[in-house]
């Protein structure tokens, strides 16, 4: 019975410690300062009266007292998860929070023109948009509503598919001036780090094809392209949307994982989830010419 004079958050912040195993990257997780962790497990040992992690000089270790109340800690916390989400997931009024994620290329030329007819239509409804590459975790409530590129939603969650996608490759226009020399032209690629080789069709058509530059992030490559560096291959809506760039013929259209809005299946009924999926899934719809050849 001693748990019952532990404080939630004091529990809480036991269980962060040990999944993150130090103390600012609890603290970062939970949105305190470390001094602020280091005080509630304190907090949490006195009111258990147990050693719950041994303070070592690289940092702070669970006990096997500390790794069995951050086992209970996660259980409570998925308790309090679900019922938040089943709560919001009734809630009827359209004012309140709204947190929606979006990767961040997708955002300005579909996103946000219907970020401005919910503000205009809903103005009480505070939302909230998160440009990320990363899938935020609709479980933990991290956002409410998700634009994603994936083949998959996921079992835990609803979801709608907007449009399926399709590959092809840009280039500044100068490019395209050059590859109608033929076979033999050297082309020049830009890659992304984790296909980090010409692309094989392209190869096919352009013996003489070579890699100049590798990166990590797409945007980076845009930027590069633009600029002349080489040819990219990337999604057929993001080289139709950038300025200085055009599509040229050295890769076909090819499948790409489609695009989803999808939200966690007690959120879902939401009535502010379902307003901006409303305004949010035609709009893509509306756009699915510039998504596929």
């Amino acid at each position: 019975m001693l748990v019952m004079n532990a404080d939630w958050d004091d529990l809480k912040t036991v269980l962060y410690l040990v999944r993150e195993a130090s103390l600012a990257g609890a603290g970062t997780a939970l949105g305190i300062n470390y001094t602020t962790v280091a005080r509630r497990v304190a907090r949490a040992e006195q009111a258990l009266d147990t050693i719950l992690f041994e303070r070592l000089a690289d940092g702070y270790r669970a006990t096997e007292a500390g790794r069995r109340v951050a086992e209970y800690a996660a259980e409570m916390e998925a308790r309090e998860l679900s019922l938040m989400r089943v709560l919001q997931g009734g809630d009827k009024r359209l004012s309140g929070a709204l947190v929606v994620t979006a990767p961040q290329l997708l955002i300005g030329p579909y996103v946000a023109p219907v970020m401005a007819r919910f503000n205009a239509t809903h103005p009480e409804v505070n939302l909230h948009i998160k440009a990320s590459n990363e899938l935020v975790d609709l479980t933990r409530r991290e956002a409410d509503l998700a634009v994603r590129i994936s083949r998959d939603p996921g079992d835990a969650l609803m979801g709608v598919r907007v449009s399926e996608q399709q590959t092809a490759s840009f280039a500044a226009p100068a490019w395209a001036t050059r590859l109608a020399g033929g076979a033999e032209t050297v082309v020049d690629w830009i890659v992304y780090e984790r296909f980090q080789d010409v692309p094989k069709a392209a190869l096919a058509r352009f013996p003489k094809s070579r890699v100049v530059m590798t990166c990590d992030d797409m945007a980076a490559m845009v930027g590069a392209a633009v600029a002349g560096l080489g040819l990219v291959r990337m999604p057929m809506f993001l080289g139709r949307v950038t300025p200085g760039l055009v599509q040229v013929p050295a890769l076909d259209p090819a499948p790409y994982a489609d695009i989803w809005v999808v939200g966690h299946r007690d959120v879902w009924p939401s009535a502010r989830v379902a307003a901006f999926r409303d305004m949010l899934v035609p709009h893509f719809r509306a756009h699915r010419a510039d998504f596929v050849a």
